[in-house]
């Protein structure tokens, strides 16, 4: 009887470690909505990965072009922790050059992660380097402009909040009044935006706690956002409205359990700029 127990167990336990890799594979692709209905005009679709872990990545460049080619994108957001290993760059470049072939109109943007400043020195400068020579503009506490329909739009890129890196000052530093995108990594920055306006933020790091059981509870040591029950999708804090992402790959045990892979297209519909609001110092 005993090892008739035993062997059950096993089997649930190997059946069940099967299932949560397999789920790893399912990626899901989100459409969400902002503002619609608030009034008129110009949409702007935003194609957000995170999180892509290259070293237990869910999905393969080819396949990830062929999920998303169909759809009108125009602008691509990567919110960090693309890798932590140096010899993962390399594997960076297919993945760039099939966003590449999506041609969005107002390019790709990147923010960096925690796992990202796992490299110094040379092998960090490689990675944005790579970044940069594949067309993607990597933001370091700093802001760029795009015109959508004769509506400026700021990009503001805040870099990780988890390792001290978030400089709100610089981010928003010669702002242009219009509408404000944020990307950056962990979205606990929210907390601390108070007096910096954005129409929207994109964020990743909680990968939807990748292993729920059934809830996050080992994230707890990641923020105040997970206390607040804020682990993935859309949230709202002080009146703005911020997504988080459960991200592509996986770190640790490549598992994942409550959590799927996650592309989001975000199509944000502004009624009209607002003037940007950020402290004088």
């Amino acid at each position: 009887m005993k090892l008739f127990i035993i062997a059950t167990a096993l089997f649930f336990l190997i059946w069940a470690i099967r299932r949560a890799y397999r789920n790893t594979k399912d990626v899901v692709f989100t459409k969400i909505a902002v503002g619609q209905g608030s009034g008129a005009a110009p949409v702007l679709n935003i194609l957000q990965l995170s999180d892509l872990h290259l070293e237990n990545i869910s999905i393969s460049p080819e396949d990830l072009f062929e999920k998303v080619k169909r759809e009108k994108i125009d602008l691509i957001a990567i919110t960090g922790d693309f890798l932590d290993r140096k010899r993962s760059i390399p594997r960076l470049v297919p993945y760039l050059r099939a966003l590449r072939k999506l041609d969005a109109k107002y390019g790709m943007y990147a923010v960096l992660g925690n796992h990202d400043y796992v490299l110094k020195g040379e092998n960090l400068q490689s990675l944005i380097n790579t970044l940069k020579q594949e067309g993607c503009k990597v933001l370091h506490n700093e802001n760029r402009h795009i015109l959508v329909n004769g509506q400026l739009v700021n990009i503001i890129g805040i870099d990780d909040f988890s390792t001290g890196r978030s400089k709100l000052e610089a981010s928003y530093k010669g702002l242009k009044d219009g509408m404000n995108v944020v990307l950056t990594h962990d979205p606990n920055v929210v907390l601390h935006m108070k007096d910096y306006h954005f129409d929207y933020l994109l964020s990743g790091h909680f990968h939807g706690g990748q292993i729920c059981y059934p809830k996050a509870y080992h994230l707890v040591k990641m923020g105040r956002l997970v206390r607040m029950n804020m682990i993935k999708g859309l949230h709202w804090h002080d009146g703005k409205p911020f997504y988080i992402n459960e991200g592509l790959g996986q770190t640790g045990i490549n598992i994942r359990v409550g959590s799927r892979p996650e592309i989001t297209l975000h199509q944000l519909f502004f009624a009209s700029a607002k003037s940007a609001s950020h402290p004088a110092v």
